[in-house]
């Protein structure tokens, strides 16, 4: 931890509904023991794959995955998209999921991660995972492309045995290179 890059950044962690999101606490893990503060916002369909527990548990903070705010945030007046977005030095998703990456190259918004996405202004590092067929589709290429026109930098996915058991590329990245790709870019 010492020396690090990573110690004391404050790294926004989005979790989409991915079978990779069971890779997640791992790197959460990792962002902690080089010193960054983890905040994790999730989707309604990654709590399928891991649950708000584990990573409140490890990040030692609160799970966003509302747009709504909770009571104790009206009494700050906190609006939990701009809140989050301005505390990030950097912002991560894994996975990044097709519906993720999709809505995000269209600029729409219509849960708090995707609406954070739109709002941050620090650099963001999308990690698709998906099967084979979803990450060779021409119109997920474009949605890739289009993010890396805009500036979004993109981990892409490994290629590997997928969850459905078919060997191709669409393997979420293993968490240590994840955690090698933040560095790179808070370092830039």
């Amino acid at each position: 931890m010492t020396g690090s890059i990573l110690k004391g950044k404050k790294i926004l962690l989005g979790v989409t509904g991915g079978i990779a999101a069971y890779k997640t606490p791992l790197l959460v893990r990792l962002l902690k023991k080089e010193g960054a503060e983890v905040q994790a916002v999730m989707t309604e369909n990654a709590k399928q794959f891991v649950t708000p527990l584990v990573l409140a548990t490890l990040t030692e903070r609160p799970v966003y995955s509302t747009m709504w705010p909770s009571d104790e945030a009206l009494e700050r007046i906190e609006i939990a998209h701009i809140a989050i977005a301005d505390w990030a030095d950097a912002m991560v998703v894994a996975p990044a999921t097709a519906n993720c990456l999709g809505k995000l190259a269209s600029g729409l918004a219509d849960d708090l991660l995707s609406t954070t996405l739109l709002t941050v202004t620090c650099p963001v590092l999308l990690c698709p995972a998906m099967s084979t067929p979803m990450f060779e589709n021409p119109f997920v290429a474009e949605n890739v492309a289009q993010l890396e026109k805009h500036g979004y930098c993109i981990l892409p996915p490994d290629t590997g045995e997928l969850a459905c058991k078919k060997i191709g590329p669409g393997r979420m990245p293993e968490p240590e290179a994840i955690l090698e790709r933040i560095r790179i870019l808070l370092a830039q």
